[in-house]
C-alpha cells in the first residue's frame, strides 16, 4: 500500500526507518530511509544495499 502524497514531495517528510521504494528500481526492494540530509537520503535496500538519493531528483515512493 503506498500513501498519498500531500505535499509537492514524499521526500520532504521521510524520516529514518521509513520504509520507501525506488520508483525506476523496483528490483532493488523495499528499503529503509537510514538517513536525511537535505536533499541526501540514504536508503538501505533489501537487494542493493545503502544507497544515497538525491531528493531533488528522485521522489521515493512511501509505503505503509
Amino acid at each position: 500500500m503506498f500513501w498519498p502524497v500531500l505535499e509537492d514531495s514524499v521526500n520532504s517528510i521521510l524520516a529514518p526507518g521509513m520504509r520507501v521504494r525506488h520508483p525506476n528500481q523496483p528490483e532493488w526492494g523495499i528499503g529503509q530511509v537510514q538517513s536525511v540530509i537535505g536533499a541526501r537520503i540514504t536508503v538501505n535496500f533489501e537487494h542493493a544495499g545503502k544507497v544515497v538519493i538525491n531528493g531533488d531528483v528522485i521522489t521515493l515512493d512511501l509505503i505503509a
